[in-house]
């Protein structure tokens, strides 16, 4: 089993009756604990951990359960439901109160931060681990939570890596749930777009490979890849595209040609290949081009 990461968290309850000793479990960056509890109509409890945690409600029986981030009620109580989950970030205080007797099983997920970004290699948005979300639902990560429940109770337990692979999986969906801000990409230098804009020019009438772009201004294709965009709006291989219609419409209004001399002039397989590229970019055929062209 992987060493148990322990979060410290402070826990002030009044009128809750934990049921037995609970279930807790622990696999890389996420401990786990598995909670049975009964509330005495009136009884509140008050949580504050140092590290970010996932609240999933599984069952519930009685009354309901209000969730509160100021202590003495002035914001609007959240009264959560079975089958909803609470996000609460590091450090942020919830008060809970149970408004009659009422009998709860649920699931905590104290994740390690410093611990999962090292192992998934991302830069997570700080934004989203620094705002509350409370109850929403997502059937995914539910699913994901019902499994590790009962992994987390099962005292024969399956490989290690199922677990991890458990818990990691809820972790990234509750990432993708909450949206992720795009990256800004910085935009090529005005020397790298010349040069780069007149190797295409040069060269769009045969395959350019993104990597032979990337090298002439010393970036990864990657990262090339996004700074062009940045910079002129499409992707590279649609500004080639874009060059190549450039010298069909030259080759239609300067000379007299077949399509199919067209086609193969400017780097196309056969005609039907350049007229379906052609519309594609264009709207209309090369020949309704040429001809609206030479009226």
């Amino acid at each position: 089993m992987a060493e148990m990461f322990s979060p410290n968290m402070t826990a002030r309850r009044e009128g809750i009756s934990v049921l037995g000793d609970g279930h807790r479990r622990s696999w890389s960056g996420v401990l786990v604990e598995l909670w049975e509890a009964e509330g005495a109509m009136g009884a509140r409890a008050e949580y504050i951990s140092e590290h970010p945690r996932l609240f999933v409600l599984l069952d519930q029986a009685g009354g309901d359960i209000e969730l509160l981030l100021s202590a003495n009620g002035g914001a609007m109580p959240k009264r959560h439901a079975p089958r909803q989950i609470s996000f609460i970030p590091a450090g942020v205080p919830l008060w809970s109160r149970f408004e009659q007797s009422t009998y709860i099983r649920h699931l905590d997920l104290h994740f390690d931060m410093e611990t999962l970004r090292t192992r998934l290699a991302d830069d997570f948005s700080r934004e989203q681990f620094e705002t509350p979300r409370l109850m929403f639902t997502d059937d995914r990560m539910m699913a994901f939570a019902n499994l590790i429940a009962a992994e987390c109770a099962s005292p024969a337990a399956f490989h290690e890596l199922y677990g991890d692979s458990l818990t990691t999986a809820l972790f990234i969906d509750f990432v993708r749930s909450g949206g992720r801000p795009e990256r800004k990409r910085s935009a090529l230098a005005s020397w790298q777009l010349r040069r780069v804009v007149d190797f295409i020019e040069e060269n769009c009438l045969r395959s350019i490979k993104l990597q032979e772009l990337a090298e002439l201004v010393g970036l990864s294709a990657s990262y090339f890849s996004h700074a062009f965009k940045a910079s002129t709006g499409v992707p590279p291989h649609q500004w080639q595209m874009n060059a190549r219609i450039k010298r069909v419409q030259e080759h239609l209004l300067r000379f007299d040609m077949s399509l199919t001399d067209v086609a193969m002039a400017t780097g196309f397989f056969d005609q039907a290949h350049l007229t379906r590229v052609f519309r594609q970019n264009v709207g209309v055929t090369p020949a309704a081009w040429q001809r609206d062209r030479r009226a």
